[in-house]
């Protein structure tokens, strides 16, 4: 049926809302391929606070969701627009006693949540019919329709007991959700051939990444409400320390660099290493690891021939009342002219050409799939862009400048969350 239905389109730039009423009634749920991807996804059992409520989540897993693409709900909530904060709103919101706090703001996600996800759903909704339809980028779509419906039907947050179950639920969304950037990486990989309009492409993968990481923040801020900890507020620390998540990051990418060539980049950091300043570490442990990797993997792969003797990788940061900087240095030869403008493109990377080099054996292959929730993006094409994306969702940018022959520069602006300038919002 679905390949009849993409030969009477033509495979043109259909949008897959269109179709949803042809494609629905036909699948059924003995050969749904929705039903297929639906139990690749949530084949593995997930913790509840009892074994009714692990039943219950089976048998709402269990539905296919064919029948959620029509549904007037999610329309509704698509049209009303989300309401984004200040970090400096969270920051300053204060703690009670009583916990009167943490149940304002589960009340606040309740509400929210599910019109922001509604969103994303009427974005894939927006795609060409072939993409749309490509298993994978599939998979993404319903795992935000399931959420859309688990959320909803929660009922209202009214004591602590219900915050209690709510924030179980919030968790199992976010664990269910940790490898979506992946699942889009891939999915677009796959279709790629079948993509005419690369802005459109763009403007769908940087609201989605930016959309997730907003609700994955405010999600994870409500969570992290419930610990005692007197430097954080929620995810927001209050005296962060760039030097500090820097050297975080250098120790992660150095060891993939040192278990794949033998050897990485020593780093120095300089400039204004003691600055300290209230802000969110959790995009930072998005994007730093990303630009660290690439600084190393840049100068180890231009000096194979003298692989114990590499230049040093240097970060400066640099802190003002407005923003802050943080210039990664390398001297990897820099990046060629005829790519230079490609390199912050979804799905452009320089890992083909580097796995092309007989010296590098395996090697880059190995790497892509070391390390962290953000390693799996290198060799996608997603790193760079995906964290140029973060941080112009932040109110801030990020910027290469490169010496062709010698190496590349590249700076991460982020402005401050009570500085004198205009906060950005989640």
């Amino acid at each position: 049926m679905r390949r009849s239905v993409v030969e009477m389109l033509g495979c043109g730039p259909v949008s897959i809302g269109m179709v949803k009423k042809c494609l629905a009634p036909a699948v059924s749920k003995a050969t749904s391929p929705v039903r297929t991807a639906d139990t690749r996804i949530h084949a593995r059992p997930r913790s509840t606070s009892s074994m009714q409520g692990y039943f219950e989540l089976s048998r709402e897993r269990s539905k296919t969701v064919t029948s959620f693409y029509n549904q007037s709900a999610i329309d509704a909530s698509a049209e009303k627009a989300s309401v984004r904060l200040t970090p400096a709103t969270l920051l300053y919101v204060g703690k009670s006693p009583d916990g009167h706090h943490i149940l304002s703001s589960a009340k606040y996600l309740q509400k929210e949540l599910p019109v922001r996800i509604a969103h994303r759903i009427k974005g894939f909704r927006s795609l060409p019919f072939i993409i749309g339809c490509n298993p994978t980028i599939l998979q993404v779509h319903e795992l935000y329709i399931r959420a859309y419906h688990m959320l909803s039907d929660f009922p209202p947050i009214k004591d602590q007991e219900t915050e209690a179950q709510y924030c179980k639920l919030v968790q199992q969304l976010l664990d269910d959700h940790k490898d979506v950037v992946t699942m889009l990486a891939e999915g677009f990989r796959e279709c790629r051939r079948h993509i005419q309009n690369e802005a459109l492409v763009r403007n769908f993968l940087d609201t989605t990444l930016t959309s997730r990481l907003g609700i994955r923040m405010l999600a994870t801020h409500h969570l992290a409400l419930h610990e005692d900890n007197p430097d954080f507020v929620g995810i927001i620390c209050r005296r962060l320390s760039p030097k500090k998540i820097i050297e975080k990051w250098v120790d992660f990418a150095r060891r993939l660099s040192e278990h794949q060539y033998g050897n990485s980049p020593r780093v120095r950091i300089n400039g204004h290493v003691a600055a300290r300043f209230p802000f969110i570490p959790l995009p930072l442990d998005y994007i730093l690891p990303e630009l660290l990797k690439n600084a190393m993997r840049a100068t180890m792969e231009s000096h194979l021939d003298t692989p114990s003797n590499v230049p040093d990788v240097v970060v400066t940061i640099a802190n003002n009342d407005t923003d802050f900087v943080i210039r990664i240095s390398d001297r990897g030869g820099g990046i060629p002219h005829q790519i230079l403008d490609k390199v912050m493109d979804y799905h452009f990377s320089t890992a083909e050409e580097s796995a092309q080099d007989p010296r590098m054996s395996n090697l880059f292959n190995s790497i892509t799939n070391s390390g962290n929730q953000s390693s799996p993006m290198h060799g996608f094409g997603f790193g760079l862009p995906t964290s140029r994306a973060y941080a112009e969702y932040l109110g801030g940018s990020l910027s290469l400048q490169s010496m062709q022959g010698i190496g590349t520069d590249v700076y991460l602006r982020l402005r401050h969350i009570d500085g004198k300038g205009e906060s950005f919002r989640l």
